[in-house]
C-alpha cells in the first residue's frame, strides 16, 4: 500500500510540474485578434491579458486615439476578469 501511495505522490508531482509548465507557456504566448479587415487589432497573452491595442487612424474622428486605445484595453481586461470570476464560481458549484 505504501508503494501505491508513493506512486500516487510521484504522479501528483508530475501533474503539478506539467501544469506549471503550461501556465508558463500561456504567460509567454502572445496572440493577435483582428477585426474590420485588420483596422482594429488586440494582442493578448495566453492568459488573456491585453498587451496592445491598435486602431487604424481612419476610424478615429477626434484626436483621442491613445485614449480610445486605453479604454478598449481596459474594457477587454475588465470583461476577461469577469469571465474568469464567473468560470471560477461555476467550477466551485460543480465541485462543491
Amino acid at each position: 500500500m505504501m508503494k501505491n501511495l508513493g506512486q500516487m505522490m510521484k504522479q501528483a508531482q508530475e501533474v503539478q510540474t506539467k501544469m506549471q509548465e503550461m501556465q508558463d507557456r500561456l504567460a509567454e504566448a502572445e496572440l493577435t485578434g483582428a477585426s474590420g479587415g485588420g483596422m482594429v487589432s488586440i494582442t493578448m497573452t495566453g492568459k488573456g491579458e491585453v498587451r496592445r491595442v491598435s486602431i487604424d487612424p481612419s476610424l478615429i474622428v477626434a484626436d483621442d486615439k491613445e485614449v480610445l486605445e486605453d479604454l478598449i484595453a481596459a474594457a477587454v481586461n475588465d470583461a476577461k476578469q469577469k469571465v474568469d470570476a464567473f468560470t471560477q464560481e461555476e467550477t466551485q458549484k460543480i465541485m462543491g
